[in-house]
Parts: C-alpha cells; structure tokens; sequence
C-alpha cells in the first residue's frame, strides 16, 4: 500500500477542513463606529425649561397647600362646613361689598363703597353693580336715607335688634335690588390700602390733576393727570377723590366718577392676583385684611371661590355702575339703569349670558 502523498486528492485553497469542502465565505467589512449625536444648544435650553416648568409647577402645587392650611388656620371667614349643593364651584353666588372710611384718625361706618357681584361657576363670569355712595333710597320698611348710611345705622342698633349689621345688609340690597344676596365683605380704608401695597401697586390712567388736602383726618391727595401705577395710599386717594381745596384748583369729581375709578382699580386688581407674582402674594394679602376685613363666607368656601373663580377672564367680568341726578345732598337714580343693573345680576345668577361678556 502506498503512502505516497502524491496518491491524495490536491487541498483546495484552505476551502477544506477535515477532507470536507467548505462553502466560501466574503470577508466581513470592517464594522464602523457610531457617531453619538451631541445635543445642540436649543435642545439643551428645552430641556432645561421642561425641568423649570417641572420646578414651577410643584412650587404652584405646594404653594396652593400651603394657601389652604393658612385658610384653615386662619380667621379670614366663618368656620363653618358649606351647605350641600351650596358650593361656589356648584352654583352661582352673590355678594355685597361695603367699604367703610374706617381710619385711625377717623373712625367711621359710613360706607364709601357698595357694589354687589353676582358670579356663574357654569359661564365663568361675572356681574359687578355699583351705587353711588349718596344714592337716595327708598324702599318700603326702610327709613329714606342715602344709601351709605344704612350699615352705620344698623351697626349702631345690633345690641338691641341682636341681628348683625351685615345681615341687614344683606336683606336691605337683595330687596332693593330683586336678588338673594348670600355673603357680605366689609373691608375698611386700611384693608385697601394693603391689599394693594401687597401686590406691588395698581396701574391706571388717572383722567385728570387731583389734589384735596385735609390736616384733621391726615389725607394728602396729589395726582397728577396720565398713566400711572399707585401704592395703596395713592390708589385710595384716586379713588376717594371728590374736589380740591387746592390752590390752583383742580377738576372736582362726583360719585359717579368715583365708581368709574373704583371699577377701574378692581379690573386692575383681578389682573394683578391673577399673574404668578400675585398667586405667589394670596398669604400676604390675607394676613393684610385680616383685622381690617369682616366676612361671613365660610373658609371652605372662600377656598371654592379660588378654585372655580381663579382663571375667570377680564372680558368676562360684566361692570354695571349705576348714575343717576345729583341734587344736594343725595343721588336720585336712573330708574333706567337701576332696572338694566337688575336684569344684569339676575341673568347673571340663571347663567344667561349678558351684554358685554362672553359665554364659555
């Protein structure tokens, strides 16, 4: 037998292994190294503005806890459960908001102020009625008197009457006005004065030159006529100011002015609570009215006005100063206006919607 290697069948190129033909194989292309994709810079800046907003919103959150707790530790309101299917974020409630010229220097519980709101949680809306602060009334079961006189007179007959001054109040507007009214406010010259120093000023548009100076209660009126942002004094000032003593003298101004510039300066207000630099105030306001303010809105419910009220549109808030004759010493109202105010709060209360304001 022989063992010569010529005798065995020629290798194929290293395509046989063990005697057995392989399959030929492609060599394998070198594999190329990812590239990792840098982030470029307006992808950094919105990641970063995702975790500010992340940030922002847990600090709404906390803060909005931390406005509830200081609702319940506080004596902002009655503290009293709400009615069943009586809260602000179920059905429309009304309002009568007085104030009074309460100072240090003059006590006082004539009321410079009376608007009554009417407010629709459905339409997110609202009705503001003003009166002028000498409107002559008369109304059956009622002395005939102005108008600003009826929460001092009931204040000073509440030991012997033993009904609260406010709740007379309440029942004197809802019937001069055709309406329930549910709640009353009374917040004193001092109360205003630091709600708005609070919320860092007012902006408005001050129509014409004031100035009024009066040693005995201390008031110092001076403002000159354009654009303007008021502290709390200036703001009240604007508000109150009826004629000058100045010298020279400037424009004098009626009531029907005067509630011109009150809606003036709550529109404005409505704006500043509701950016995030007012938000992030709401503590401070509430420690500001507290010994200056007197309510009989429970605390759970004035945390269901937050609530339901808190994004409420400007455009949406629906004000009814009511004019009227002025002959010393009262205001004789147009019947006229009076009814349109009427008509305004009621369909406001019934979620019709009213001219001046949207429907959502």
């Amino acid at each position: 037998m022989s063992t010569s290697k010529g005798s065995l069948p020629p290798r194929s190129g290293g395509n046989q292994r063990n005697g057995r033909p392989q399959p030929n194989r492609a060599p394998r292309p070198a594999q190329k190294k990812k590239k990792v994709k840098k982030r470029g810079p307006l992808a950094r800046m919105g990641r970063m503005l995702l975790i500010l907003l992340l940030i922002a919103i847990l600090a709404v959150l906390g803060y909005a806890g931390y406005l509830y707790w200081k609702l319940d530790q506080g004596s902002f309101g009655v503290d009293q459960p709400v009615q069943a299917g009586q809260s602000a974020s179920e059905k429309p409630i009304t309002m009568l908001l007085l104030g009074t010229d309460n100072r240090p220097k003059h006590p006082s519980n004539l009321t410079d102020v009376i608007m009554v709101v009417a407010l629709n949680p459905k339409t997110q809306s609202a009705t503001v009625v003003s009166l002028p602060r000498d409107t002559y009334v008369e109304l059956s079961g009622y002395k005939k008197t102005k108008i600003n006189e009826f929460y001092a007179r009931f204040k000073g007959k509440e030991k012997t009457s033993g009904i609260l001054a406010e709740d007379e109040m309440k029942t004197m507007m809802g019937k001069y006005l055709g309406i329930e009214v549910d709640y009353a406010t009374v917040l004193d010259f001092q109360g205003f004065r630091d709600i708005v120093d609070e919320l860092g000023g007012v902006d408005v548009n001050i129509s014409e030159d004031m100035c009024y100076t009066d040693s005995v209660d201390g008031t110092d009126i001076n403002l000159t006529q354009g654009p303007a942002r008021l502290d709390g004094g200036d703001a009240l000032d604007y508000v109150r100011y009826r004629k000058s003593n100045c010298s020279p003298k400037t424009k004098a101004s009626d009531d029907f002015d005067r509630n011109k510039r009150q809606n003036e300066v709550l529109n404005s207000l409505i704006g500043q609570m509701q950016s995030l630099g007012g938000v992030l105030k709401i503590g401070k306001v509430l420690d500001a009215v507290d010994d200056n303010m007197t309510t009989d809105i429970e605390n759970a419910q004035i945390k269901n006005m937050i609530s339901a009220y808190w994004k409420i549109s400007k455009e949406n808030v629906e004000f009814k100063p009511v004019t009227g004759t002025w002959r010393s010493p009262y205001v004789y109202i147009n019947n006229e206006e009076l009814d349109a105010a009427k008509k305004s709060l009621q369909d406001r209360i019934a979620g019709a919607a009213s001219e001046g304001t949207s429907q959502n």
